[in-house]
């Protein structure tokens, strides 16, 4: 009785265990992280300031030399260390993400490492959760909780193993499978490959759909997203199983500040948080080089931290998400953040603003000589459909219409 009822018991977890999806990475990449690469980064990032403080200081573009335009091209503003995964600036994370982040265990402190959950999301190469149990850690988990109102999550990055450097990712072990839970309820399996990089996997849109009011997200509980060790590649040396980062990219995030003035059909202006749909806005016809107009189908509101603020040569400024797309001479639709800005129709192959670039605008060009990148959180707002065309006039900018894909 006891064997048939073990055999009964077994059956049935093999077929809740097949009902739960399993998935593979959609894609990969490649680190190759270490020492000297630091001090190339440090080296870089110290010469570019040396030119954008020029720059500063009143000297224009087109005056720097070839030397200084090289160094300034090598500088990625977003980042301030060699270790950053995301960096600075806007993305995904402007709109919320994770309010904790905690493990079933972790492995205590050796030296001045310490390998706690809060590491699995800090944003770095260098650091690292690993599990404090015995063995190779099956069961073990981290658990990352979300308020009611963050953005939705359509994209789960994993970075497996212990990747600061080479010999510290063979020597420890790595995930092979990890079961996800939503709300601790099974969600899906992911099947990690054994690379030294990230991996990313696609998902239908985690979090809460509805929300069209904002006060009432606001009032939405918590929910949970919970990453399960099912298996590992063992390490050439340590049983520990190490993961540096499980971080997340997704929707309802971009937008402008409030007080951006959108052009409207009769070239009068409105400020954005004041537009309502059926406004009549204008729009640049790109065949035609012409300003039409178009009826406002969608806007979006959502509050953000970590804008970014574009200032150009003649005075004109404006605050902005990393990922929103601008129109730029001999460019096409560019953004700090071309990734980013692939979610959105249209702008799946975009190039990146780099300082020197002409904006288009409503009447000519105007060219960006300093980005800066602001703190604290502010209400944003954006126009996601219109009746026609693909952009819109925001601060005199052409900018782009971020229509999320289906």
């Amino acid at each position: 009785m006891k064997q048939i009822l073990i055999i009964g018991l077994i059956l049935i977890s093999q077929i809740g265990f097949s009902q739960i999806k399993e998935m593979n990475p959609s894609s990969t990449r490649l680190l190759d992280l270490g020492v000297q690469g630091e001090k190339d980064f440090d080296k870089n990032q110290e010469a570019g300031m040396i030119v954008m403080q020029k720059m500063s200081d009143g000297t224009k573009f087109d005056d720097l030399t070839k030397e200084e335009k090289d160094a300034l091209s090598k500088v990625d503003e977003t980042m301030e260390s060699y270790w950053d995964i995301i960096g600075g600036g806007c993305s995904w994370y402007c709109g919320g993400g994770p309010k904790e982040v905690s493990a079933s265990s972790y492995l205590k402190s050796q030296g001045e490492n310490n390998y706690e959950p809060k590491n699995a999301h800090d944003s770095n190469y260098k650091n690292v959760w690993v599990e404090g149990v015995d063995g190779y850690g099956i069961g073990e988990y981290l658990l990352y909780t979300f308020c009611g109102a963050s953005p939705r999550i359509n994209e789960i990055i994993v970075v497996n193993g212990y990747v600061k450097s080479k010999t510290a990712w063979e020597n420890n072990s790595r995930v092979k499978k990890l079961k996800v839970y939503i709300d601790d309820k099974p969600y899906a399996i992911l099947n990690l490959k054994d690379i030294r990089g990230s991996q990313s996997f696609k998902v239908q849109p985690i979090g809460n759909n509805d929300r069209k009011d904002w006060d009432v997200l606001k009032t939405k509980p918590d929910w949970t997203l919970k990453f399960e060790i099912l298996d590992v590649y063992k390490g050439l040396k340590y049983d520990d199983v190490a993961v540096s980062e499980i971080y997340f990219d997704g929707l309802d995030v971009h937008c402008f500040t409030k007080g951006t003035k959108i052009q409207l059909a009769d070239k009068s202006s409105k400020n954005i948080e004041d537009l309502e749909v059926g406004d009549l806005v204008a729009y640049m016809d790109f065949d035609n080089k012409t300003i039409k107009s178009a009826k406002i189908e969608k806007t979006e509101k959502v509050v953000h931290h970590g804008l970014v603020t574009y200032r150009f040569e003649s005075g004109l400024e404006i605050t902005a998400t990393q990922d929103h797309p601008f129109r730029i001479e001999n460019k096409g639709w560019a953004s700090l953040k071309p990734d980013n800005s692939a979610q959105y129709k249209g702008f799946e192959n975009i190039n990146k603003i780099s300082i020197g670039d002409f904006f288009l605008a409503a009447n000519g060009t105007d060219k960006l000589i300093s980005i800066d990148f602001l703190e604290g959180e502010q209400e944003t707002y954006t126009i996601s459909k219109l009746s026609s065309g693909d952009n819109f006039i925001a601060n005199g900018l052409i900018v782009g219409v971020e229509e999320l894909k289906d």
